[in-house]
């Protein structure tokens, strides 16, 4: 009798606990949205972040809830977005993108102010002096971009950075990356594209880089869609109007607007 007491109590608290467990698991029971779990399935997981939500999880649940629409995940592509569309029941494109550099001052046509002996980043440089180059608006090159690279869609030449098109699948890290801005989405087929943000007027660019925008407007003039502006000292494309004829580069008098390959 003195070991069944023990048994017993032990097994009766036991059974108490599993009840209350599983009361406890219905009660506080976390409701999810299949619609939302197919959606979290049919994306990539790279959780990249460049649709602009945390994760795939945070992507899919916009989707569900219609905050977002389903084209946005860039390394999934069309396929992803075919998906996806499936899923919701209707027709779903997406068009292909890729990374462009928007600066051409590679060692040829510009030129260094001081030699940097600091931290290897191009986050650094620009903290500390804003860069090393003559143009403080250009590529640092000290790799940032290509560090975040999971794809190695970005290498470093002649102090320029430069996309891979055919590695590259538009996740967005390296445009957060880069201290200056110089990064941003293009359409694939359009292979048109600015090579210059500086946001001097003509005359100082001309100065510092013999490759940048010096703001003249012949591209914005030409341009027979109005695709093309100049803001801030620099020309600026429109992908939304832009055909890819090419005539911006044709008129472009530094060849700062070019056919990027």
């Amino acid at each position: 009798m003195d070991i069944l007491i023990p048994i017993l109590l032990f097994a009766g608290m036991g059974l108490l606990a599993g009840i209350l467990l599983t009361v406890a698991s219905r009660v506080f029971a976390v409701k999810t949205d299949p619609t939302q779990e197919r959606l979290t399935e049919a994306l990539p997981g790279a959780n990249c972040g460049g649709c602009g939500f945390a994760g795939c999880a945070d992507y899919a649940e916009a989707i569900a809830q219609g905050r977002a629409e389903p084209d946005l995940c860039r390394p999934g592509g069309a396929a992803t977005a075919q998906k996806l569309g499936a899923i919701l029941g209707r027709e779903v494109s997406s068009v292909p993108m890729v990374m462009a550099v928007h600066c051409a001052g590679d060692c040829h046509v510009t030129q260094t102010l001081y030699a940097y002996d600091g931290i290897a980043t191009c986050a650094a440089a620009k903290a500390s002096y804003g860069g090393t180059g003559a143009c403080h608006f250009g590529c640092i090159g000290l790799g940032d971009c290509a560090r975040v690279c999971d794809e190695k869609a970005i290498c470093i030449r002649d102090g320029l950075a430069r996309v891979l098109p055919d590695r590259c699948i538009a996740c967005g890290r390296c445009a957060k990356a880069c201290p200056n801005g110089l990064l941003s989405l293009r359409p694939l087929e359009n292979t048109v594209a600015v090579r210059c943000s500086s946001a001097d007027n003509g005359r100082a660019t001309k100065l510092a880089c013999s490759a940048g925008c010096i703001g003249c407007r012949m591209c914005e003039k030409k341009c027979p869609n109005g695709a093309v502006t100049v803001q801030d000292f620099h020309a600026v494309i429109d992908y939304a109007k832009c055909t890819g004829c090419g005539v911006c580069t044709t008129v472009c008098p530094t060849k700062a607007i070019t056919h990027l390959h």
